[in-house]
């Protein structure tokens, strides 16, 4: 090397990377998400807290509408409401039941179809699906009156086909008539229930990646396997939150019960409305409400527990 050449430069060194300064959040930052949240807050404690806190107090209380209610803390109302209407517990539970069951046993493949083999006429069956939604709750329910009115066409094709005798000896229908029975309470929760069901069990139906369903049928597996296999635990999520959209107002409906139904087939909604608006028994009816949502949430809790599935539609 000439002593006119330079040495050679030391290899360079790597920069050392430049630390992000990561900014705090300032208070008012911090606090949008509390300020998004406070409309949803006020509105359930003003319309949902407060109305259950009044009716909790309304419980407990003695007197009569003409000399005026006071808080006495009186429980035996829970007992004598409990004691005196537990049969009307029984059969709303029971009919609330049945109506899911044949929620579930309609809505399932008719979602099934909707989300896999509708195609292009999708749309046109998901409003198909909520048009009942479109009239009043009790017009829709007034029509069923029409439709199993005695000597009509539904009657006399269940008279040809022997079907009354079965329910009739089940005790669900009588031996030539729908009307004022078990079975058309039933037939009434089932239609005006029907799309709370239906819906969460498209969408969650509708979430299943196609691939999985491909993916099986390259494994051999044959329609039943993969339905068992694939679709159907894909899909808890929205039976699970079908059973409930359906069982939970199904089982505290009253006016199914008063138009197609008789005495005999009072739910423990219509004892609730007939002490509330009829006998003017407010701890009464405030007690039987209590007793019917303790009863509604446990069940849901124990069903919730043995689904199986953590999220929900």
């Amino acid at each position: 090397m000439s002593l006119t050449e330079a040495p050679p430069a030391p290899p360079s060194q790597p920069e050392e990377p430049q630390r992000l300064k990561l900014r705090k959040p300032s208070t008012r930052k911090r606090l949008v998400p509390y300020w998004l949240l406070l409309p949803g807050i006020l509105w359930l404690l003003v319309f949902f807290a407060l109305p259950l806190v009044y009716q909790a107090s309304t419980s407990v209380q003695t007197g009569s509408l003409e000399q005026g209610f006071e808080v006495t803390w009186h429980f035996q109302t829970y007992v004598d409401a409990l004691r005196d209407y537990y049969p009307q517990f029984i059969r709303s539970l029971l009919y609330a039941g049945t109506a899911t069951i044949l929620c579930l046993l309609l809505g399932y493949p008719l979602a099934y179809l909707i989300a896999f083999k509708a195609g292009r006429w999708r749309n046109l069956v998901l409003v198909l699906v909520i048009a009942p939604f479109f009239t009043s709750f009790l017009i829709r329910t007034l029509a069923w009156k029409t439709i199993l009115a005695d000597g009509g066409a539904v009657v006399d094709v269940l008279n040809t086909l022997h079907v009354l005798d079965v329910t009739s000896w089940l005790g669900w229908t009588e031996s030539n008539r729908v009307l004022a029975t078990p079975m058309a309470v039933v037939c009434g929760l089932t239609y005006n229930f029907l799309p709370f069901m239906i819906l969460p069990l498209y969408t969650s139906l509708e979430r299943i990646d196609g691939r999985l369903h491909e993916a099986a049928g390259d494994l051999y597996a044959t329609p039943a396997t993969t339905f068992r296999k694939v679709t159907l635990p894909l899909s808890m999520p929205g039976v699970v939150s079908g059973t409930l959209l359906t069982f939970i107002p199904a089982s505290g409906d009253y006016v199914n019960a008063e138009l197609l139904g008789s005495t005999d087939t009072k739910m423990v909604g219509s004892v609730i409305q007939s002490q509330f608006l009829r006998v003017l028994d407010y701890p009464t009816a405030a007690a039987l409400s209590f007793i019917l949502m303790a009863v509604v949430l446990l069940a849901v809790t124990f069903y919730i527990r043995r689904s199986g599935t953590e999220d929900l539609v």
